[in-house]
Parts: C-alpha cells; structure tokens; sequence
C-alpha cells in the first residue's frame, strides 16, 4: 500500500506556504499498525509488531514539537527516534531487528571468551559515544531544518521474515518535503461589498395593540407577472393593516402574456404567509359563508397613495359594504411616506412570510448545489433580452430585421402597451434598452470574470436566432433551468412560467454576485432582496455610459485595455452596497423614486453603529441621500 505523509494538526500552521513535493514509501503493513511521531519539524511513522496493537499512546515534548507514540513509556523511545533520524541509519535498524535473535546468539558467545569481552565493551562505549553525540547535535539541528524541509520517516520493527524496498516514488531533491495544498485565493471579482453597521429591523413594535374587530374583508387579483404580484401582494398586506381588514388570500393573474394557470397556494407556502402575519393581519382562505354572496365592490386605488387615503376614504367603503375588492395591486402604496411600522410589515410580508412552495424551494437547493460543484461560485444573469420585454421597448439593436418586424406585430397587438411607435436606436442610447447577449458578456469580461466562470441565465427563452452565440464564445459555462435540471425534476413546474420564475428568482437570490442587464420588475425584486439578506454583491450596469464606451471599441477608437479600465471604473460603487433610497424630486411623479423594495433602506435595514440610535435608525432619506446604486 502506499503512504501518505502525515500532517500533524498541531503543527500545520508550521508548514511552508508553497506547495512541495511529496515522498512515498511502500510497507507491507495495514493502516491499522501504525502511528505518527512527531519529531518537532517532521513526522514519522513507525510499525509495530502484532503484540503490541493493543499498546497505550504517549506523548512526550521537547525541541520545538512535540513526541507522541503508540508506546507505554514516550522517554524510552525518544533517543531511539533521534538515531533513526540519520537516513544513512536506518536500513541498518532495520536488519539489525530483523536478525535480533542472531545478534543475541553472538554477543552471548563473545561474552565467554576474555579478550571478546573487552572488544565488546570497546564496541559499546564507542556506540555510547556516537548516540550522545546524536542526541546533542540532533535537537540543534532540528530548529535550522524546520524552514527548509519536512521529513517522514517509515521504519518497519516488525519481525517479519523480509523487508519489503522501500520505493521512492517522487525524490527530485535530497530533502524529503510534505506536499501542503495551498488554499486558492478568492479573486477580487467574487469579493462582497463593504456592509457596514447595518442589520435587519423588522420586528413588530412593542406597543402594537392586538388586531380588532375588522371592518370588513378584502379581496385582490394580483397583476402582472410573478415579480410584480409578488411585491403588490406585500402592499396588500400593509393596506389591510391600515384599514382593520380581513385579507383573502390573493388571487393571481391568469390573463397576462404567460397565461399561467397557477394559483397562490402552487406557486407560495400559504399556510407559512398566514402564521407568519397572524400577529398583523388576519389572513383567511375564503370569504366567510354569510360574505360568499355578496357582490364586492370594486375599487381601484390611486397608485402611489399614502397610508391617509386608505385610512379615511377606502375604510369608509369598505366598512359600509363589509367586501372590497382590488384589481390592480401593483405600486398602490408609497415608497417612502408610510410611517416605520408600515414599512416594517411590507418587508415582513416580503422576506419572511412569502416563502416558495416546497417543490419549488427543494429543486432551487438541488440546482444551486450542482452549481456550486467543487466550492466554485456562480454568477446569476438576468438577461432580460426576452421578446416581450424586448417588443415593450421597441429595442432592436443586433437583431435582423424580419425579428424586428415580429417585434413590432407583438406591440402593436397587445392594447394596454400605450406607445406603439418607439425609436429603438434612440431609446439604446439613452440607457433604456436591455443589453444584448453579446454587450451582457462584454461587459462581464471587462470587469473581469474568467471565461470559466459558471453562469445561470435568470430568464426565459432568449429572442433572437443567433443573439446567444456571442456570449457562448466568451463564457461556455452557462446555465439554464432547462439545461441544470431534468426533464423529471422540471415536470412538476414546467409547464407554468410563474413557477419557473421563481425558481430562477431563489437561484438568482442564492447566488455568489447577480447581475441585471434590465431594471425590470425582477431585477428589483431580487436586488432588494439580496440588500436585505446582507447586502450581497449586485451588480447594476450603468447602460447608458456602457452602450457608448462599446460602441467607441467596436469603432477601434478606444483599446481593450482602455474599455476595460473605464468599464470597473464606473462600477466601483454599483456593486450592492447600503446607500439610503433615493427619494423623488418635488413636482415630479413618485414613479421616478426609487422602488421600496428595490431598496428597503430606510425602513428594513438598520444602522446599529454608535452613532445611529433611536429614531435616528429609521430616519427617512433626504436630499442628501446618496444617488449611486
């Protein structure tokens, strides 16, 4: 068999940094007749006869390390490990405890003969004389070694009828080295942003006063898709709370472009949701018999409103015709003037009750696990270059013009899409238009990710006939949920885009640095998710600035090295870290504020440094909040 070199755990903080080489030695004993000395800077090995299996460790310091045996007595054993560490000794060790009874014969005949006997003493003294000499000179030497080399040594005291070779199997240099696997440095590209003091503050006020008598019962349908539903659902939860109302569980969109079929109870963990905010809102499944046949009246709120306009006109319906009901949901609910409470409910609802379905969140660990194979990290994309999104725009750059017109059929064909004529090359340089395939891996190799590195695609099917043979050629290593997962274990969520979307959305949630090439409803929800759970590195490219530095490469006017440079310039503080949300301007409107849930700073994220306490933490931004994202 072949043995390797032991490390001893005491002492392995003593080992050199840089790899060395490793020496093997062939024994004709099992892993079970052996243990480790440690001789301050090496290791040895030595094989015990069969009889002495059952015999008790022992330990013994000194010179540095420490001494420890598979013996009674370390003491006797310690000058005996400083003779055999001379290699030029050891063969001769062996033979001679090969061969023990044949050397007893002798010295007895020796003994009866005078002049034998004084030869005999001689030969003593003279070993006496050498073995003080090597227990002085050994420990001296030992320190001067410990920073050159690691030896092992593997000596056989088993009397067995041979000595089986011992075989070199690596021994370029004459010292003998313990190889030491270096820990691989993380690159800098994987590294998290700076955090700060900051923590999550959603507890529930210690003053807030049990839930009362409802006003009345609240019925919405969620629009949009999955993303926008998810974050109109959590607005929903805080209303209820204003208004002292009894929340349905939500119905979803089953009429949007992906047409999915699912309910609330396939896609979340309903029961979770309603114990979670058992202590805020009370939660029920169906309307109460009595209710059940009773036309709601339907209401549409003003989106964007204040916590003041359902507290006094929506609650003053509700409570004369006891059921409500919402058809939008989406941005029905300020991002920033709800008082700290509010706030604190929203990211309740969002981060903490709205959990996965078990089907969905087991098969995301499963997938997650498969990319993190070997401990590599992973990057999750959202390349948002899907025909929707891109008919919605109008952005056409890089797509042929049959694929253009298609676009333009879609837009034209859905009646709420409002604008119809749209100047794609304008709105690309304006910063308004998702990257294409091919700028998405640009701009990832400029900031420097190998072209190793594992990449899954948050989205579904790419638009264009060859849009992702570009970014193939720069990064081989990407991932779909189609391509990570099996035709079984997709089965059950296959067939509903909403599933999927959540599926990408944990796997987007999960991963080691997400990158979004749209601000999309997905894109905010999964950064402001990400800030939340500890500020994980996202990456928000500038596009406006990109598109233009491409454009200057693809021109030959500006080098690699140059766009590379400028590229991690401009991104040096868009990578995720907590700055205060950015409020709206006066007299503009609130959709040109940042998204609450894009950013729940303030409201979800505390600063628990000296200088932030009390109201301070949940001061709202102003003015003076930083704008970079």
């Amino acid at each position: 068999m072949s043995v390797g070199v032991p490390v001893n755990p005491s002492s392995s903080s003593q080992l050199p940094a840089a790899p060395t080489t490793t020496t093997r030695r062939r024994v004709a004993d099992s892993q079970e007749d052996h243990c480790h000395v440690s001789t301050g800077g090496g290791n040895a090995v030595v094989y015990v006869p069969d009889e002495e299996e059952t015999a008790t460790s022992c330990s013994l310091g000194g010179g540095g390390g420490g001494t420890s045996c598979c013996c009674p007595s370390g003491s006797r054993h310690n000058y005996i490990v400083g003779f055999l560490s001379l290699r030029k000794f050891r063969l001769v060790w062996m033979l001679m405890a090969e061969n023990k009874s044949k050397w007893a014969a002798g010295i007895s005949r020796n003994m009866r003969s005078v002049t034998n006997l004084g030869r005999l003493m001689l030969t003593l003294l003279a070993i006496l004389v050498v073995t003080f000499f090597l227990i002085v000179a050994i420990p001296g030497g030992v320190g001067r070694r410990q920073h050159v080399e690691k030896h092992e040594f593997v000596v056989s005291i088993n009397p067995r009828t041979t000595i089986e070779r011992i075989i070199e199997e690596e021994e370029p240099s004459k010292s003998l080295q313990v190889s030491v696997l270096a820990s691989k440095p993380i690159p800098e590209i994987w590294n998290q942003p700076e955090t700060g003091n900051y923590q999550k503050c959603v507890a529930r006020p210690k003053n807030q006063r049990p839930i009362k008598h409802t006003n009345g019962y609240l019925l919405v349908h969620a629009n949009g898709g999955l993303n926008q539903m998810r974050t109109g659902i959590c607005d929903m939860v805080a209303i209820a709370k204003i208004m002292n109302a009894t929340l349905v569980l939500p119905f979803l969109d089953h009429s949007s472009f992906w047409s999915d079929p699912s309910t609330f109870k396939d896609i979340f963990d309903w029961r979770h949701f309603i114990k979670v905010l058992a202590e805020d809102v009370e939660i029920v499944e169906y309307l109460p018999q009595e209710l059940a046949s009773v036309k709601p009246v339907e209401k549409n709120p003003v989106s964007w409103s204040k916590a003041s306009y359902y507290r006094n006109s929506i609650s003053k319906i509700l409570k004369k015709h006891k059921v409500i009901v919402f058809n939008h949901t989406d941005s029905r609910l300020a991002n920033n003037s709800p008082p700290p409470s509010i706030q604190r409910l929203r990211c309740r609802a969002n981060y903490e009750a709205l959990r996965y379905s078990d089907d969905i969140y087991n098969l995301s660990n499963l997938l997650s696990s498969r990319l993190r194979e070997n401990n590599e990290p992973y990057l999750a994309l959202h390349l948002r270059y899907e025909k929707d999104m891109l008919a919605f725009t109008g952005c056409n750059h890089s797509l042929s013009n049959e694929e253009s017109i298609d676009l333009e059929k879609m837009r034209y064909s859905i009646p709420h899409w409002k604008e119809k004529i749209i100047n794609g090359t304008a709105r690309r340089l304006e910063g308004n238009c998702p990257m294409t395939p091919r700028e998405a891996a640009v701009f990832l190799k400029a900031m420097g990710f190998p072209s190793t590195t594992k990449i899954y695609i948050v989205a579904g099917e790419i638009y264009g006939q060859n849009s992702m043979t570009a970014f193939h050629e720069e990064f081989p290593n990407v991932f779909f949920h189609s391509t990570l997962a099996t035709e079984e274990e997709l089965s059950t969520i296959k067939p509903f885009q909403n599933r999927l979307a959540a599926l990408d959305y944990s796997l987007a949630l999960d991963s080691d640095v997400f990158v979004y090439t749209y601000d999309g409803n997905m894109a905010k929800a999964v950064q402001g998710h990400r800030r939340f759970e500890g500020f994980r590195k996202t990456i928000n490219p500038d596009r406006q600035r990109f598109v233009k530095l491409i454009d200057r490469l693809d021109a030959g006017l500006i080098s690699w090295k140059e766009f590379s440079s400028k590229v991690k310039k401009l991104h040096q503080n868009r990578v995720g870290a907590p700055y205060l949300r950015r409020p709206g301007k006066a007299g503009l409107s609130p959709k040109l504020e940042e998204n609450f849930y894009a950013n729940p700073l303030p409201g979800c994220l505390c600063d628990t440094s000296d200088e932030q306490t009390g109201l301070n933490r949940f001061e709202r931004p102003s003015l003076r909040a930083q704008s970079r994202r």
